[in-house]
């Protein structure tokens, strides 16, 4: 039998995605809201930093759904509080909720520099690009202090092997330095995420993220610096940023994008509970609507693990929402541009290669 403990009913709490905690999967404990104990949150909204020592960082990225071969994640957990992050129930392998706790105790892996150079000295290693991060953003705020992230690219600089970075903070600019060097070899590629052009959805939906007006700069910036770069709008959520996405695709190709991709959000596991907690709150005379019209575009489920359809989503309103991409595509985004990285110059040893 499970034993209950009881927390209290969460008042909105600014410049923060989910309001509560909800029940993590593999505790064997019930917890349960009232109105008597509000200082347990007070409590909680407070940011730990936490130290780990994995003994990997290099993630083999096994899904048709994905580009990608590899993936890096020197942070466990994200200071920017996006309600529908599909990351979320990583949280709790950690043994942690995937409510406030995934965006207020965040995992510190200070020895990832170290264990991405022991990866690139494997002996049988072949280079393919890797991505930073994949799971929770490599520039959120913690970067500015740890500097993980760009511990990790001066490591992909000195072995010259090609990284591709996904983003939605302009914190990634402080690392022009490497990244212009990296770029001169053709090794770095920036995925700029953008999911509304509207600031006050902005600041409720990714409460702890760079502006809209930050993004667009920085992504003209990069592209100012030949740096290649492509949008992500990602998650499309029907009923909430739907309707700006022939905006987004002009005013990100007017500022140097080359391409974009999108991902339909999908709200697995203990995503759920956090997101429908935030747009009840957040957006209260929508909040049905768009959780129906979330369902609608999967198949009746807010849940999906189908590859092939989880990030396209299906149905009319999916198919609709594509259509309007297509335009966009076509009107912004004429010329296809693949932008692939190079693995020739990849040097698996830098040192000994120096004394000669």
């Amino acid at each position: 039998m499970h034993k209950k403990y009881y927390i209290s009913t969460v008042k909105t709490t600014q410049g923060q995605g989910a309001q509560h905690n909800p029940d993590q999967r593999f505790s064997k404990y019930t917890y349960e809201r009232n109105e008597y104990m509000d200082e347990i949150e007070e409590e909680k909204a407070k940011t730990e930093f936490l130290e780990v020592f994995p003994k990997t960082i290099v993630n083999s990225v096994n899904s048709p759904d994905l580009s990608f071969v590899y993936s890096m994640n020197p942070y466990q957990g994200c200071e920017h509080g996006c309600a529908y992050c599909y990351a979320r129930p990583t949280h709790e392998f950690w043994n942690y909720s995937a409510g406030i706790d995934f965006e207020r105790k965040i995992l510190i892996k200070k020895n990832a520099s170290e264990l991405l150079e022991k990866f690139f000295q494997k002996k049988a290693y072949v280079p393919q690009t890797i991505m930073l991060s994949g799971n929770t953003d490599c520039y959120q705020p913690a970067e500015a202090k740890f500097e993980l992230t760009r511990k990790l690219l001066e490591i992909c600089l000195k072995y010259k092997h090609p990284v591709s970075i996904i983003t939605k903070n302009a914190l990634v600019l402080r690392d022009l330095d490497v990244l212009n060097k990296l770029n001169e070899l053709d090794l770095i590629s920036v995925a700029v995420s953008v999911t509304t052009l509207d600031e006050e959805l902005r600041r409720k939906l990714e409460p702890r993220t760079s502006t809209a007006r930050k993004r667009l700069e920085t992504i003209k910036t990069l592209s100012d610096k030949g740096i290649p770069v492509k949008v992500m709008i990602a998650p499309i959520i029907p009923g909430l940023n739907s309707h700006e996405l022939l905006d987004i695709l002009k005013a990100v190709s007017e500022n140097g994008a080359l391409s974009f991709g999108t991902t339909m959000v999908r709200l697995n596991d203990t995503v759920f509970p956090v997101f429908k907690d935030w747009i009840e709150k957040a957006f209260p005379l929508k909040a049905e609507k768009v959780l129906n019209q979330i369902s609608e575009v999967h198949g009746g489920s807010h849940e999906d693990r189908r590859f092939g359809t989880r990030m396209r989503g299906e149905g009319k309103m999916a198919e609709a929402i594509h259509q309007t991409l297509k335009i966009g595509r076509q009107k912004y985004f004429p010329e296809k541009v693949k932008i692939t990285l190079s693995t020739k110059h990849f040097n698996p040893n830098p040192i000994q290669l120096k004394l000669f």
